[in-house]
């Protein structure tokens, strides 16, 4: 099949940052090197106080809108969605003005917030002025404090950089009201002046030596994050089923995410894997994906199942290295295709299951959660012989002989009634701590992907990673592990669907 090259909607403010980045390509990857490139430029201790500094501020933290908008009319959705991809876009575009304007920054300590945070405080403020339009036209309500959601703030480094061979700054705030925007095509300082060393090809846009742990540090039976990834299948329900789909043989990949941004090309601002449903773009609409053709060997199961890449910054220049969605934003390397791909449907342990409706869609993880925090966190990383082992903030370095194991464990009670919903969060949500649902919220199968890759351990020297993998991220959120997540459309023909239902209501372990 090969990638989606379907003719996909691009909005002008993608098309506005497309040149520059074009500008930023060196090597297949952008240049992220002027990050630290005012280091280097003088020794005076002014200098190198200003150029500190600067260099704190490793990424812009912004209030993700979308989760708070969980009231959002029918007919609005589609506006909605378009205005909260164009505010994605704005904080990608303000990001790569933060990391090609450093020597700038050096200069003058109120050049982030006067020349990036604040024009985008002030263009966030736009859209969500049109988002609370569209919903009250709508017939809705739109939530009272949208209009504090515009400033964004500069987030301090929390890793070494990678000139210095030591660690930089804790996490936290900046000291002014963030703002910002990225629309602007930057004034030229510091671009084209080649790689940082040992940046691993992407500018120090990440991971970094303290985003890795060794497996044998990583405590079993222990994980920090309210999502646990035990199999909920103990005494309520304890069957399972297990539909065979590849590995993404066919190689489709595509930057969208027909969930979040559908008909917005380039709406993940990173590259999927696609197994299943081989009709997956932002252009397809439900029927595409019914009457498509899937890479499952159940024809039957013609569901959707998609998560980022996983790379290795080698310097490998792979198809999309000048692309939107992969170099130009920072996803740079080799495409790692995982060896095995196992997506099981397991049981409740308090209850039987009921039917997944047709066309229910349902993220788990969050791809902005390094900003926006662990509440919607929920994938991990491991290792084959240390699975009672699970890391999910840090990725996890295998001894020889062990593969790499990444595992997301989707949400399992449904509400009865949407397929989705305005945030695509609250239609679904985690077993509680009894292992039951939410009261209102019925049992459904839950789908667990595991994924097998055979990945070179990357090696740390003097806290410095080099030929590091990296989860495929917006760039703003620096390849952090945290941000992994995971999708899924289900697409079963009604007797699919109740043969899984069946099989794990009577404990039976089905393919």
């Amino acid at each position: 099949m090969g990638r989606n090259t379907r003719k996909r909607r691009m909005p002008l403010a993608t098309k506005a940052i497309a040149g520059v980045a074009a500008l930023a390509l060196g090597g297949g990857g952008l240049v992220w090197a002027n990050f630290y490139a005012s280091a280097h430029e003088e020794n005076s201790p002014d200098n190198r106080t200003k150029s500190n500094a600067a260099r704190q501020i490793a990424t812009i933290d912004c209030p993700d809108v979308g989760q708070q908008l969980s009231d959002v009319p029918e007919r609005a959705r589609g506006e909605v969605d378009g205005e909260l991809a164009s505010m994605d876009q704005q904080i990608t575009d303000a990001y790569q003005r933060l990391v090609t304007t450093r020597q700038a920054q050096a200069g003058d300590a109120q050049y982030v917030q006067n020349a990036i945070l604040g024009p985008l405080k002030d263009r966030r403020k736009v859209l969500i002025d049109r988002i609370k339009l569209e919903i009250d036209r709508a017939g809705g309500k739109a939530p009272g404090n949208l209009d504090e959601l515009a400033p964004c703030s500069g987030r301090p480094a929390d890793q070494p950089q990678p000139t210095d061979g030591q660690n930089g700054g804790g996490q936290g705030q900046d000291n002014g009201q963030g703002q910002g925007d990225g629309q602007g095509q930057g004034d030229g300082q510091g671009q084209g002046e080649g790689q940082t060393p040992n940046d691993n090809g992407n500018g120090a846009a990440g991971p970094f030596a303290e985003d890795f742990i060794d497996i044998n540090d990583v405590p079993p039976n222990a994980r920090d994050l309210p999502n646990g990834l035990a199999a909920n299948g103990r005494s309520g329900s304890r069957g399972s089923f297990t539909t065979k789909c590849g590995v993404n043989e066919n190689k489709l990949y595509n930057s969208d995410n027909i969930i979040v941004a559908p008909g917005v090309a380039n709406g993940a601002h990173h590259m999927h894997d696609y197994v299943g449903n081989q009709s997956n773009s932002s252009l397809s609409s439900d029927d595409d994906l019914v009457v498509a053709e899937t890479s499952c060997q159940n024809q039957g199961d013609k569901s959707s199942y998609f998560w980022p890449v996983l790379r290795v910054q080698d310097g490998t220049q792979e198809f999309d290295a000048a692309d939107q969605g992969g170099g130009a934003e920072g996803n740079v390397g080799r495409i790692l295709q995982a060896e095995e791909a196992q997506l099981r449907f397991v049981g409740n342990k308090r209850s039987k299951v009921v039917a997944i409706p047709k066309l229910m869609r349902i993220i788990t993880g969050d791809a902005k959660a390094f900003t926006n925090g662990l509440k919607n966190a929920n994938t991990s990383y491991s290792c084959t012989g240390f699975e009672d082992r699970q890391s999910t903030d840090k990725y996890v370095l295998c001894p020889e002989g062990s593969r790499l194991v990444r595992t997301s464990n989707f949400q399992s009670c449904w509400d009865g009634q949407n397929t989705d919903s305005a945030n695509h969060r609250d239609h679904v949500a985690f077993v509680q701590a009894d292992g039951s649902c939410p009261n209102g919220f019925k049992a459904i199968p839950q789908l667990q992907v595991r994924l097998v890759y055979d990945v070179p351990t990357p090696t740390i020297e003097n806290g410095q990673v080099k030929n590091p993998y990296a989860v495929d991220s917006f760039p703003e959120q620096l390849h952090k592990p945290i941000t992994d997540h995971n999708d899924f459309i289900n697409v079963m023909d009604e007797s699919l669907m109740n043969k899984v239902v069946r099989c794990i209501n009577q404990g039976k372990k089905c393919t």
